[in-house]
């Protein structure tokens, strides 16, 4: 490094003394720039890339002491190696230091010791360079790694927003593997739920009434909806349509089905306890049916659903429909996905359903008396 050829600027008012610098530097490689005065010289350090500054410091106008001043106030040039060329006396070579000069000869001076001067402060020049250029490539890696942590945390606030208009499951694979939103088909159980007598409430009630009404009723049906980790397909006012086993599989679609159906039962019933002393008479029908559907994404630009088409869900809204007050009603196929469990249920008969050809024997579910502790029963 030391060898490398330096950029030196030689500031003299005396043309012969820049000759005489020029002389002794240019012939060892030295690319020699020359001002013969102050503002000349910081003019051209505004523009001109130099590695050390040769300073005389008797000079009209702006004098060696002023100009190496103005060097260090400079951001730019405040490190910048400043060599003043002085007298011999002890004095000169003091002003020199305080004016913030590296380094000083005297004149006459000796060539062999301008050209180490020169030599050495070159080197700690480029040192302080690499340390200015790696602090440079440090502060960029900085704000790139800071860009990357703000894209993470704007990716992770866009997750929690769409969370809150879709299921936690269904936001994960819409962020993560989306090729699960394509069309495919699987076995899944439905479940709805909507209000008895929510018509005629919502006829003679005021707004403000009724979406007080709703709000509890979303939020607590919302909760278990969330904790058995089913895929909430839709709200249609009072009603709602929930499917598991997809899109995350789980072995226990039934169960979970029945659990959720029966603590939403046990909920709404202490809201509607609330709800009948001030005046409304409102109940919850639920109907749970197990079957094959096609799942995937549907809709247009700017607004897609993830949806369940199939007779499945067709037989669930049906059950809901039949279900009278309180009632969770079943098919057989969802019974025997809980056979294993102590179930309490209750014949209801063999039902032929709208758009439904074939007989359905369906069953109201009671209760699962063997429910871990803490859920309703």
């Amino acid at each position: 490094m030391t060898d490398q050829p330096v950029t030196v600027l030689a500031v003299d008012d005396e043309p012969v003394n820049l000759r005489l610098l020029d002389a002794v530097l240019t012939p060892r490689g030295h690319r020699v720039l020359t001002a013969s005065s102050g503002p000349e010289a910081l003019s051209m350090l505004a523009h001109d890339d130099v590695d050390i500054v040769l300073l005389d410091i008797l000079m009209p106008e702006m004098d060696g002491h002023t100009v190496c001043r103005r060097i260090r106030a400079n951001p730019a040039t405040e490190f910048l190696p400043v060599v003043m060329i002085t007298a011999s006396g002890r004095e000169q070579r003091l002003a020199a230091l305080e004016s913030g000069a590296d380094d000083f000869i005297t004149k006459p001076f000796d060539q062999s010791e301008l050209l180490a001067r020169v030599s050495s402060l070159a080197r700690i020049k480029r040192y302080h360079d690499t340390i200015r250029r790696q602090a440079q490539e440090l502060a960029a890696w900085n704000a790139e790694l800071e860009a990357r942590v703000n894209e993470q945390i704007a990716e992770l606030e866009r997750a929690n927003r769409l969370r809150y208009f879709l299921s936690p499951q269904l936001a994960d694979v819409v962020l993560g593997e989306e090729s699960l939103l394509q069309s495919h088909r699987r076995e899944i159980v439905v479940v709805f739920a909507d209000l008895r007598n929510f018509t005629p409430f919502a006829e003679t009630s005021a707004p403000e009434e009724v979406m007080e009404v709703l709000g509890e009723y979303h939020r607590a049906m919302g909760a278990l909806v969330h904790g058995y980790e089913g895929t909430l397909e839709r709200f249609t006012g009072d009603g709602i349509m929930v499917f598991f086993n997809d899109p995350v599989p789980c072995d226990d679609a039934a169960e979970r089905a029945v659990r959720m159906a029966l603590d939403i039962r046990d909920s709404v019933r202490e809201l509607a306890a609330r709800w009948q002393r001030i005046g409304h008479d409102l109940a919850v029908g639920l109907g749970i049916a197990q079957g094959y559907a096609t799942l995937g994404r549907i809709g247009f630009e700017g607004r897609f659903d993830y949806s369940a088409i199939g007779s499945v869900t067709n037989l669930s809204a049906r059950l809901c429909g039949e279900a009278g007050p309180w009632q969770v009603l079943a098919t057989d196929r969802v019974l025997a996905g809980v056979e294993h469990l102590s179930c309490d249920y209750e014949p209801v008969g063999d039902l032929r359903l709208k758009g439904f050809s074939r007989i359905v024997r369906v069953h109201n579910i009671v209760q699962l008396r063997d429910q871990p502790q803490g859920e309703s029963s």
